[in-house]
């Protein structure tokens, strides 16, 4: 699935969204991605659009730790709860985008995320959340994922 979420990120980023799930499904099987992959991704997609403004507070003011639940410290590697935590203190995401970043990576059902797919996920949930990201930002995140092997 990450390999779909990159292609998407690739081939629609500067268009700023990405095709109706139909549409886009014909295209990720054109592009050679195996159809329970592709549901896969438009599953999750789908949930990622539900991240609207009505269904998360518009700021978290808090001015203590982030305590992971179980589920989280099992789900999301050490590294890949550094680097959230490191990238609120930086500014580089808010505290309701933490929790929504928190909350895609959940959604996978996998033990122990790595970085380069967290760093996958934070993309895609600020992607959907704000238009206009900071190249800067866009480089930190995706500089690993060229690199390093998504599965």
């Amino acid at each position: 699935m990450f390999e779909i979420l990159m292609y998407l990120f690739e081939s629609y980023f500067d268009a700023g969204s990405y095709p109706e799930p139909d549409k886009l499904s014909r295209k990720l099987s054109a592009a050679g991605f195996e159809g329970e992959e592709i549901n896969e991704a438009l599953t999750w997609l789908s949930a990622l659009q539900q991240q609207n403004p009505d269904n998360y507070p518009a700021t978290l003011e808090h001015a203590g730790l982030r305590h992971f639940a179980e589920l989280e410290l099992q789900r999301i590697s050490f590294e890949a709860r550094q680097f959230l935590i490191f990238a609120e203190q930086q500014h580089m995401i808010s505290a309701v985008e933490r929790e929504m970043v928190i909350d895609r990576a959940l959604a996978l059902q996998q033990e122990g995320i790595k970085l380069d797919k967290l760093k996958l996920i934070m993309l895609m949930v600020l992607w959907n959340r704000r238009r206009d990201l900071d190249p800067l930002l866009v480089e930190e995140l995706l500089t690993p994922l060229h690199s390093a092997q998504l599965h």
